[in-house]
């Protein structure tokens, strides 16, 4: 294993950048992870590991398969300035950005499309919940929150190793989805169906918007339908990751 003291370090400076900056990630198509559960999802996924760092005085877990993944000891200072936590438990996996090709995609039948959703927290939650509803994969539009954002994947709690994330142009996804015969629901709180009246379908691809407002006007005039989740109290909205969780647990209730 490997020993790291300065903060001056060339990795550590990299390490640094990717969790505090999209730019670094995007560019290098990598980025950290931070605490044992996340970094033994990615353990799981031990092909896209490129290196661990653990803290002095932290063991790796014995059972974790990673006698051929590159080991850090680094000082508390390092851990310190590569953390993004509070109090970090001092272990960190550097990984790459999976990537997915065309055949892959093709494959995908049901789908949650996200369109400029901007805060990183519901992002991983709808991530998380795409994961645990049995979707194929999730699509960022234009405007949404980095996926690797170190919030984003705290909020997944490692769904980012288990379910397919892309980064595409909506407006080219949807047609290409109807060239394969999968219907598309919009959300939309004017002239849309209660979810619970949705047709039941095999294969699907739900399409969500923006905290504040909703679904871009353009996208929905591209869907087969769009859909509504039913107000029954005082309030005037759902929050996008919860009414996204009812949505998908709807549709895929009716398969």
């Amino acid at each position: 294993m490997k020993r790291i003291e300065s903060t001056q370090n060339s990795l550590v400076k990299h390490w640094k950048k990717l969790v505090t900056t999209r730019k670094e990630r995007d560019k290098f198509a990598e980025f950290l992870v931070e605490g044992f559960h996340l970094t033994e999802e990615a353990v799981k996924k031990k092909s896209l590991i490129k290196s661990l760092i653990v803290r002095e005085g932290v063991d790796i877990p014995e059972e974790w398969d990673v006698s051929d993944v590159p080991q850090y000891s680094v000082t508390a200072q390092v851990a310190k300035e590569i953390s993004e936590t509070e109090h970090s438990q001092g272990i960190f996996a550097h990984c790459a950005q999976p990537e997915f090709s065309e055949e892959e995609q093709q494959t995908w039948t049901k789908l949650l499309l996200i369109d400029a959703v901007q805060d990183p927290g519901n992002i991983g939650t709808m991530i998380r919940t795409a994961l645990a509803s049995g979707m194929d994969a999730v699509v960022l539009g234009k405007g949404c929150a980095d996926p690797y954002n170190p919030k984003t994947v705290r909020s997944a709690q490692g769904s980012n190793f288990q379910i397919p994330v892309v980064k595409g142009d909506l407006a080219e996804w949807l047609p290409a989805l109807k060239e394969r015969s999968i219907p598309v629901y919009g959300t939309a709180l004017l002239n849309a169906t209660p979810v619970h009246e949705a047709e039941s379908q095999e294969q699907f691809a739900l399409l969500v918007g923006n905290e504040g407002s909703g679904v871009d006007p353009v996208l929905l005039q591209q869907t087969d339908q769009n859909l509504v989740v039913p107000l029954y109290g005082a309030a005037e909205s759902l929050n996008v990751a919860v009414a996204t969780g009812i949505l998908l647990y709807s549709l895929v209730s009716k398969n």
